[in-house]
């Protein structure tokens, strides 16, 4: 017997800026039909750089929109991060490192790719752990002007980064994540220097 899997009957676009928005009709295995939200705007990648010697990390702080409509929260802390441009997740990682916080990176760890919303949105994020070192940091960073992202770089220092995930405090959940995962794969950088 095969089984029957869903099928998209229509994809009616009602947006298109940075993402587009599409409402999807589809129809059930059980003959019923019905819609759905569907938020594309492609892949993406995030990158937790940490230094491993001073046993810190380089993130973001930033204005974002829906944080601040929904919980009043007029800036989070992040990773570097950005929509996927190229076909190279690593290439594309290096670039959003490079133009958020000014550093240059060396070799990437691939922790995995994952869906962020998958309820609604089409997005797949790229996750990235990166050591660098002091020299590695060879611009400013702050992103890029026409795209009026107003970053501002943040040094933390790794335990640190461990006392926040502890208290729920790391908000944002792909920063959460490398975290932990790092905790994981090198718990000897969250101790205190």
């Amino acid at each position: 017997m095969t089984e029957m899997k869903p099928i998209i009957e229509q994809m009616v676009l009602k947006h298109q800026r940075w993402s587009r928005l599409f409402i999807a009709t589809i129809r059930l295995p059980n003959d019923q039909t019905v819609q759905r939200d569907v938020e594309d705007h492609g892949q993406a990648v995030a990158v937790l750089p940490f230094d491993p010697q001073r046993r810190t990390a380089l993130l973001v702080r930033q204005f974002r929109a829906p944080p601040f409509y929904a919980a009043g929260e007029s800036e989070m802390l992040e990773l570097p991060a950005g929509r996927l441009d190229e076909d190279d997740p690593s290439a594309g990682a290096r670039r959003e490192t490079l133009e958020e916080i000014g550093l240059r990176l060396g070799k990437l760890e691939l922790v995995m790719v994952a869906w962020t919303m998958p309820a609604l949105s089409t997005e797949r994020v790229h996750l990235f752990l990166a050591p660098y070192h002091v020299a590695d940091r060879v611009a400013k960073g702050g992103g890029l002007a026409d795209e009026h992202e107003d970053i501002t770089v943040a040094e933390i220092p790794l335990a640190k980064l461990a006392e926040m995930a502890d208290r729920g405090a790391l908000t944002e959940l792909k920063l959460f994540a490398l975290v932990q995962t790092l905790r994981l794969r090198r718990p000897e950088l969250f101790t205190a220097c």
